[in-house]
């Protein structure tokens, strides 16, 4: 299979010219104005809200002009996350994209498929003149993945449709009718700076080749942090000699789990072998716990240039708040038919030293909006009793599923006469713009779905194509069922 002869064409092509165009999350400018340009040279309906959501409206094909209005819904922000040795400028550069097997995938960075390939999908949609539809209106949210500040703040009124169809799911055959609320929760040490003693030797402690992945869909998959592990060691060291630290450094992404991290810490010069001794043993054990869902750990131990240290107050307590706090499943659902479904989790996410501060950020998510409080107040006190200055942000709502779904049935009958199986309809432990529609949209009736990917928010994120023809086929036969208004 090669990239020219990818089905379904149309897609593909849009995929292609998309993943030309940079848009991180936050800055998303180059890309509203190439979907504002793009509705307009079509001569279709197009508006940008103040936010930079673009909506772009598509007329009935004849003799469809009685249906119920559909949105179809994406986020055109994209996660931007690299190899270390890989050098890339979101900023400017094109994406490179590559065809392995039935997979496409990007060469040393996120491939953009979430949400580029929804993009895409309503793209082709509105450039086909072949397709019979009732009313469409395509939206394409900004910053979706940085606590979806886009749907967040969405002028009132700017979409009409009845029903949406959200393109932002990872997995071909799932329908998606609930999602998690979430909240991150960020904490900020503050600290002096001081000159390590006299015969202290300075060591760099980094771990890299986790498998990470999204903290919400992945973190029932028992894949190691890069901080909680880098913690687990310092804090053991601590209790045993006097470890000062310098800088600890790992993550990127708020909702993602972190792949890699460093810290920098100064050690007495009569026990650095002891260091090491303890480091290859605690490392050996590290690999046994994770043996099936990491199997490409690579631990490192070097010794470092002399630097300044934090303030070894600040510094332990640190890194006691960080051996102490939740991380991963809280709960499992209690209803039995989602018994199967992490109902509340918590991801320390990343950790960045500057000069005179820390700032760690972590996130935690709930169906159940009174169990995301306790979460979040979990970790908030862990944090304040070590001394930091803690803050939560607002957040996004947990989207409820309606057992009365008219689209739901839609969806789930034109999929087994496509294919001739049930599709699993399903709710999903990570959030959605679906939940905060669901509070402005109250009327609206939605679903979720989308092709199959995989190692979402990495470098090694990629594209199942023959999925990508089986959701366009099936979305164009819902768009053909729809019913009149």
């Amino acid at each position: 299979m090669s990239k020219s002869n990818l089905k379904p064409q149309g897609v593909f092509e849009q995929f292609a010219k998309i993943n030309e165009i940079p848009r991180p999350s936050k800055r998303e400018e180059k890309m509203i104005e190439y979907l504002k340009n793009w509705g307009e040279s079509h001569n279709l309906e197009t508006k940008v809200d103040a936010t930079g959501n673009v909506l772009i409206k598509k007329p009935a094909t004849p003799g469809m002009e009685n249906r119920k209005t559909v949105i179809l819904q994406s986020h055109m922000d994209m996660v931007c996350d690299k190899l270390v040795d890989v050098d890339f400028d979101f900023d400017k550069d094109a994406i490179q994209t590559y065809v392995d097997g039935e997979w496409l995938t990007a060469k040393g960075t996120t491939l953009g498929a979430d949400d580029g390939i929804g993009v895409a999908i309503e793209l082709a949609i509105l450039d086909s003149n072949e397709i019979e539809h009732g009313p469409i209106e395509c939206v394409f949210t900004r910053d979706e993945e940085t606590q979806l500040t886009g749907a967040s703040g969405m002028e009132a009124g700017f979409m009409n449709g009845d029903m949406l169809i959200n393109l932002d799911s990872e997995d071909e055959g799932q329908i998606f009718v609930s999602c998690a609320g979430g909240r991150s929760t960020m904490a900020e040490f503050q600290f002096e700076r001081e000159e390590a003693p006299d015969g202290y030797f300075f060591l760099q402690i980094s771990v890299k080749g986790l498998k990470g992945g999204h903290s919400g869909d992945d973190i029932e998959k028992k894949r190691a942090n890069a901080i909680k592990i880098l913690a687990r060691f310092i804090y053991k060291e601590m209790e045993k000699y006097d470890v000062r630290l310098s800088r600890f450094d790992s993550g990127k992404m708020h909702n993602a789990i972190p792949r890699d991290g460093r810290v920098t810490i100064a050690i007495p010069n009569e026990v650095k072998e002891n260091v090491r001794v303890d480091w290859n043993v605690f490392t050996s054990e590290v690999e046994e716990e994770f043996h099936v869902s990491d199997t490409e750990m690579v631990f490192n131990m070097e010794s470092s240039e002399r630097e300044t240290v934090i303030r070894k107050n600040v510094a332990d307590n640190f890194i006691r708040a960080l051996q102490a706090v939740d991380n991963g499943v809280f709960a499992m659902c209690q209803d039995e038919a989602l018994a199967w479904m992490v109902e509340t989790s918590s991801n320390i996410a990343s950790i960045a030293t500057s000069e005179n501060k820390i700032n760690v950020v972590s996130s935690q998510r709930s169906n159940v909006m009174s169990n995301l409080d306790n979460q979040c107040n979990t970790v908030k006190a862990v944090f304040e009793l070590a001394g930091a200055q803690v803050t939560l942000n607002d957040g996004y709502p947990a989207w409820k599923m309606n057992p009365n779904s008219q689209l739901t049935k839609i969806v789930v009958e034109t999929y087994k006469q496509l294919f001739g199986k049930e599709p699993i309809v399903k709710g999903i432990h990570a959030g959605l713009e679906c939940g905060l529609f669901s509070e402005r949209y109250p009327n609206l009736d939605m679903v979720s779905f989308g092709p199959t990917l995989r190692g979402v928010h990495t470098p090694d994120e990629r594209l199942h194509i023959p999925t990508v023809q089986m959701v366009w086929d099936h979305l164009l036969k819902i768009l053909k069922n729809i019913p009149t208004t």
